[in-house]
């Protein structure tokens, strides 16, 4: 409460926390206002800090979680309380499995009433529990900013993560004097502790070494745990030292380009099959990479993991184990190879096979997306995109790709050239991720166009919030692969119809040709109908070129599709 008898003047709760955020490098903020904390996202704005309003919280949550990952430093979503902080679980539980930096600000229920049925009230501390790495409730007005630098130094320490802040609507109330306010922000900032990162010693970088020069068929991989400590120049300095192929995972893709002459994505089978040494540079051995076990991988393939996380090297149990930051590993082995230097040259066994093996790949792709085929199928559209794409040239465009078929066949054929340009499902295959992403991708990269190519199922789940694209003018190209449902249309057999409501559209199955280009124009931006290739390139170069909100909707032919779950791999 306010001191009684000072002559500074007092400021409130709200304040205060904006103050913290502030103090706390804090520069943007997403999330959805209402009772109790309108006035926070005001106070917020007024100290500097960019406010972006959405219109449900679930998509608010995506954006923060993927600003966290571009950015580095965890992204703030704000919630009301009850409802909203459920709602906001999901963008949270997305940053803590894919390992992003991302802090959940709710607003609660008065303490005095909690118990009592009060207006959304929520034990929200148990309810995000099961999610963060940290949370905390600020009782009273006084333990904001520690609450507030805490919570932001968890989310960004070790394994990044979620964190959680809970207000209770009464302290938001509440006030201190000024002078009080700067005491325990002073106080707060002084106590910032950087949790250690443990250091790899120099006999482990020696054994990496070892293990990597008797290795017959190397391969380095990399995932968005590369990406996310900015490990791109360390990577391309190893991979062209040693002349070992790589793999990037899903959005690892981009850290190195996709047309790196010893990038083995197009032979990802035969890379991983037949690999007798992985170095795996921040990825998980999950499913993304079939759990690092035969059959897909050879049963006597020895793993060397880098991850900051000593419990994922102890889960895994590689043959090696480097605990630490990845540049700074990198940097490590980097230096000691630089003393002793080897390179595995175009001519060595294993080079050429993955070579030949990707010549062959691709070139049987390229064979099938050479043909235009209409009505569209999957391949015909991503081609036209992915050559629109090319030819914006740099800074590349964030892509943002979500969706069955048209993630799937986009890992593929979409061409990634530079770090951090491309966001999709990711480790926990969210979908209803897009429209979030590209909000966050906008913000975070404001040189950058951000290019969306999503499915129609994918699309529908985020929708409306193509009106928060054109209401903060955002650089966003929304393209619907729009084939009529989940995986297309009715996919069902003649003797599945049956029962008291065979009458229903099927479960996979939406509105046919529904006009999505149109939902944008009631807002003010553009959209287009395309269903041939030069409607397409017309619809691509125009709204490339205006760098303003559009949708554009290409209809795609309902039976192109297939069911998709994990990633299926035949190359």
């Amino acid at each position: 409460m306010a001191e009684l008898g000072s002559n500074s003047p007092s400021i409130d709760c709200n304040l205060l926390v904006a103050k913290a955020l502030a103090r706390a490098g804090v520069d943007r903020m997403f999330g959805v206002v209402g009772i109790p904390v309108t006035s926070l996202a005001n106070r917020a704005l007024s100290l500097g800090i960019r406010f972006i309003a959405f219109h449900n919280e679930q998509s608010a949550g995506y954006a923060a979680s993927a600003y966290g990952y571009l950015t580095g430093r965890p992204g703030v979503l704000l919630t009301v309380s009850g409802p909203g902080c459920v709602h906001g679980l999901a963008g949270l539980s997305n940053a803590g499995v894919n390992a992003w930096p991302m802090v959940m600000i709710s607003g609660s229920c008065d303490q005095k009433d909690f118990g009592r049925g009060d207006f959304q009230e929520l034990d929200q501390i148990a309810a995000v529990k099961p999610f963060v790495k940290f949370s905390v409730k600020a009782k009273d007005i006084s333990e904001i900013p520690s609450s507030v630098f805490s919570v932001l130094d968890h989310a960004g320490s070790g394994r990044p993560g979620g964190c959680y802040l809970d207000i209770p609507s009464d302290v938001l109330h509440q006030t201190v004097t000024e002078s009080e306010a700067n005491r325990l922000l002073d106080d707060a900032e002084s106590r910032i502790t950087i949790e250690a990162i443990k250091s790899v010693t120099y006999d482990e970088i020696i054994k990496a070494i070892s293990l990597i020069r008797k290795a017959e068929r190397p391969l380095i991989v990399f995932g968005k745990g590369a990406a996310i400590a900015r490990a791109e120049d360390e990577l391309k300095c190893l991979v062209e030292k040693t002349g070992i192929p790589f793999l990037p995972t899903p959005m690892g893709k981009g850290l190195l380009p996709d047309v790196h002459e010893l990038a083995a994505t197009a032979a990802r089978s035969l890379a991983i099959g037949k690999c007798d040494v992985a170095i795996v540079v921040g990825a998980r051995l999950n499913w993304l990479l079939h759990f690092g076990e035969p059959p897909k991988w050879s049963k006597d393939v020895k793993f060397i993991l880098i991850d900051i996380d000593e419990e994922e090297i102890k889960l895994r149990k590689p043959e090696l184990g480097l605990i630490g930051d990845a540049k700074k590993i990198l940097k490590m082995l980097n230096k000691e190879i630089k003393d002793d230097p080897f390179c595995l040259g175009r001519s060595h066994p294993w080079i050429e096979a993955i070579t030949n093996k990707v010549k062959e790949n691709v070139s049987r792709m390229e064979g099938q997306l050479a043909k235009d085929v209409v009505p569209f199928n999957f391949l015909t559209p991503m081609r036209i995109i992915r050559d629109a794409i090319i030819g914006l040239g740099s800074p590349a465009p964030v892509v943002v790709s979500e969706g069955a078929n048209t993630m799937d066949v986009g890992r593929s054929v979409l061409v990634q050239m530079e770090p951090r340009t491309r966001l999709d499902a990711g480790t926990w295959g969210t979908m209803g991720v897009g429209l979030g992403y590209c909000i966050a991708a906008a913000v975070a990269s404001p040189d950058r166009l951000v290019v969306a190519v999503e499915g129609d199922s994918g699309f529908g789940f985020s929708a409306m919030e193509v009106e928060t694209l054109v209401r903060y003018q955002l650089p966003v190209v929304v393209i619907v692969f729009n084939n009529g449902g989940v995986y297309g249309g009715d996919r069902r057999n003649p003797e599945d119809i049956t029962g008291p409501y065979k009458d229903d559209p099927a479960p996979t199955s939406f509105v046919p040709g529904a006009a999505y280009h149109l939902l944008i124009e009631a807002f003010g931006g553009k959209g287009y109908l395309v269903g041939n290739p030069d409607e397409l390139k017309s619809a691509l170069t125009e709204s490339f070129s205006a760098r303003k909100p559009a949708v554009i909707n290409v209809t795609i032919d309902p039976y192109a599709g297939a069911e998709s779950g994990r990633m299926q791999h035949k190359n």
